[in-house]
């Protein structure tokens, strides 16, 4: 069984994640609490297919709740609304945070606060494994089982069975000597040198050996190549951990400063986070913006000038260039730049970055069929994608995208505007993000903007932002059952409540919908 552990803070939160056969938590980066991280949490449960989440619990000194304990408590409801398969358990934890950081400066590694998250997170995660990951319980005795023991005559030894006793000792042994091996395959191939020392830094084994993870190799080949560098002892008791322990991870391309005094767990571990030190990774969720990118792009070290003239390149030449067809062509890239995690190099381009996610989008596209069957229902590949960037950000779990969808599309059947608040939202931060002219809800709905639903009917004149494939393909197909209904709403408790008329919507709004509904757009 999969796990992801999250270490709930109120600007942060940790993640890690393990398979509890191996029982070896993993830390993952942060997620920053903006708005949007329990969406983002649903799309990392997607992406490792994982749906079983351990929450740290923290406690005072006396192991009494506290006040962040209810924070936590009421955090685990809303991931419950937003994943209804979701499992949840509490971990009880204090101090995990002082611990984490303890272990960061240990390492003697540049380290940042959503780091000491990570590994609070997997702190939580590898006690939860600890405490309760290895019990098993002994299985019952059946009839049959004790009737076969009570027939077992006490007469002098059967040859049959004292030859099996043999090999059975035989075979202990092997496991044995075989299991020793694997251990000691597991040491560093120096483990007498304390490289902390100043007199052993940069000395022998104290040296770091740059080691070059090259595009499409194998674990086998990467093994290979590790021993005969005198990384490891042995490429097999490498390729064994790694397949035990790691074995849905992918290993990073990338240069890596190793020593001979590191584990195969370090080694593996440094391999597969794609820390090398010429490689990054960047995610981009789904429902995120371009200008949400934008900002992740110059945290990375870009600038402003390289990204604006990435987002006004000509990618009209480019092999996935027809995922364009029939967007305007003073339309921007929102839309087009599908939520995942990728790896580049330290240094490459950001016409390269957005390339890659282009033709990621390109891919889903053709893998989904989705150009044909949006057409079903009157879209054009740029149409469908519009709506399915509205249905991402309206609908707050994947299980209700497709009913939205379906909301959209009988209010345009009908010639009823979307209605859409987060349209108009989109249409406010383009001109005003800091709310500076559009300083209330009244004079936002009202901007005059190709993007507001509200003042305008149809589709927005563009994508409000990039859509998941969830959303896509949910937009593709909706949810043929609310063919009936022309209203829905996001409650204050996270669930979305759907009506027929206007009153029933009326209804849901002062039932469900005091204190969202009244919130700033």
């Amino acid at each position: 069984m999969k796990l992801i552990a999250l270490d709930v803070g109120t600007k942060r939160i940790g993640v890690a994640k393990a398979d509890s056969a191996v029982r070896i938590a993993v830390p993952y980066s942060a997620i920053e609490v903006d708005g949007n991280e329990f969406n983002k949490i649903a799309s990392l449960a997607r992406a490792w297919d994982i749906n079983c989440f351990v929450i740290g619990l923290p406690r005072n000194n006396q192991g009494e709740e506290t006040n962040q304990s209810l924070y936590v408590r009421e955090f685990a409801k809303v991931i419950k609304r937003t994943i209804p398969d979701a499992k949840i358990c509490f971990q009880d934890e204090s101090l995990t945070s002082v611990e984490a950081e303890k272990r960061l400066k240990n390492r003697k590694k540049g380290y940042k606060k959503g780091d000491i998250d990570s590994e609070a997170a997997t702190i939580i995660l590898q006690d939860f494994l600890e405490q309760k990951g290895g019990k098993v319980k002994p299985k019952n005795k059946t009839k049959a089982s004790t009737a076969r023991n009570r027939s077992v005559k006490a007469n002098k030894p059967n040859r049959f069975f004292s030859t099996l006793l043999v090999l059975l000792v035989l075979l202990g042994l092997a496991a044995g000597g075989a299991y020793f091996y694997y251990q000691q395959g597991l040491q560093a191939v120096f483990t007498d040198i304390d490289c902390e020392d100043p007199e052993n830094t940069g000395e022998g084994a104290c040296k770091p050996v740059v080691f070059a993870v090259e595009s499409g190799a194998g674990i086998s080949e990467v093994a290979n190549e590790l021993e005969s560098a005198g990384l490891i002892r042995s490429s097999i008791v490498f390729q064994v951990y790694y397949r035990l322990n790691h074995g849905d991870a992918t290993i990073k391309v990338g240069e890596y400063d190793l020593l001979k005094t590191m584990t195969v767990e370090e080694i593996v571990t440094e391999i597969v986070s794609g820390k090398g030190g010429n490689v990054f990774s960047f995610t981009v969720f789904p429902g995120e913006t371009t200008m949400d990118i934008r900002r992740k792009l110059i945290d990375c070290g870009y600038n402003e000038a390289e990204i604006n003239a990435a987002l006004r390149a000509d990618y009209s030449k480019k092999p996935f260039s027809w995922i364009f067809d029939g967007r305007p062509s003073d339309a921007s890239l929102e839309g087009y730049l599908l939520g995942d995690t990728y790896e580049f190099y330290v240094g490459e381009e950001v016409e390269n970055i957005f390339s890659a996610m282009m033709e990621a989008m390109a891919e889903q596209i053709k893998d989904n069929d989705l150009i044909s069957k949006f057409a079903s229902h009157g879209l054009n590949l740029y149409q469908g994608i519009t709506l399915a960037s509205v249905v991402q950000k309206e609908a707050n779990n994947t299980v209700d995208y497709a009913k939205v969808a379906q909301v959209f599309y009988n209010r345009i059947a009908a010639g009823i505007s979307l209605g859409s608040d987060v349209t108009v939202q989109y249409a406010v931060d383009l001109v005003d993000p800091n709310r500076e002219i559009y300083t209330n809800n009244l004079l936002a709905l009202d901007i005059d903007s190709p993007y507001n639903t509200r003042k305008y009917p149809g589709l927005p004149y563009g994508p409000i932002s990039n859509p998941g494939i969830d959303a896509l393909l949910s937009t593709a197909t909706p949810d043929e059952s609310m063919s009936n209904h022309l209203f829905f709403l996001t409650g204050d408790d996270g669930v979305m409540y759907y009506s027929i008329t206007e009153d029933e919507h009326n209804a849901n709004i002062h039932e469900h919908c005091q204190e969202l509904c009244a919130v700033a757009l």
